[in-house]
């Protein structure tokens, strides 16, 4: 039996979204559990099995991504299965946006006339481009609309990057140097979240809520590519009933 987490985030009437963990499902280690990801090397019959159930909670296949860590949001009513991209919207109801992650951070946004929704994977190389700033665009709405909730994803006491990542968020932002706590050896420790919260905020988006789960700290609940290496996928979805 899958196991999914209901984002709390109070969307208005005819907004649905969810959040996959790794329990339940068909999947064999190293991938064990709800594996829904066909790129990391499980056995396709366990991933189409795992996405049978999934599917099972929804009105439609979703629209399953090519992610690369970019920023082109496509119209998820209206693109082909597979493409190239790491956001998605739209305005069809019935029509199932989607993102996988494995510690990058999912975020979900939906206006409150439940006329729009979205989903963008915000690694932080698709943070730092702009992702969420492209999701936001596609959508067409102004920020004071729009809500979002962030879902699991790897947590500030974990996420140790280079000085790199960091002068690339603090040179477009200076703020972002608040998401950025000194660790050893010239390393940092990176609270996403709160740099997406950053960028969300800057957009006219005030009502943000979500998870608070550490991808990699939690391994009974969820999959961690920075814990595990070869590992599977979660799934983050939205659609408008």
């Amino acid at each position: 039996m899958a196991s999914f987490i209901v984002p709390d985030w109070a969307p208005p009437a005819g907004v649905r979204a969810l959040s996959t963990t790794r329990r339940g499902g068909v999947s064999h280690a190293p991938w064990g559990g709800f594996n829904l990801g066909d790129h990391v090397g499980d056995d396709p019959r366990a991933v189409a099995a795992n996405r049978a159930l999934l599917r099972r909670e929804l009105p439609a296949e979703p629209l399953w991504l090519t992610q690369v860590h970019g920023t082109r949001c496509v119209d998820a009513a209206t693109v082909a299965p597979g493409a190239e991209a790491d956001a998605s919207v739209t305005r069809r109801r019935g029509v199932v946006c989607a993102v996988l992650a494995a510690d990058c951070l999912p975020v979900l946004l939906c206006d409150d006339r439940a006329s729009v929704v979205g989903v963008a994977h915000a690694g932080w190389r698709g943070l730092a481009a702009g992702v969420i700033e492209a999701t936001v665009a596609a959508m067409d709405e102004p920020g004071e609309r729009l809500m979002a909730w962030l879902g699991p994803a790897i947590g500030p006491q974990a996420f140790e990057v280079g000085s790199d990542v960091r002068d690339r968020f603090v040179t477009d932002d200076p703020m972002a140097a608040r998401a950025f706590v000194a660790g050893e050896y010239g390393k940092w420790l990176c609270d996403i979240r709160q740099l997406a919260r950053q960028r969300l905020a800057k957009l006219g988006i005030r009502r943000i809520t979500g998870a608070d789960s550490c991808t990699k700290c939690d391994m009974e609940n969820f999959f961690s590519y920075r814990r595990d290496g070869v590992t599977g996928r979660m799934a983050s979805l939205v659609w408008l009933d």
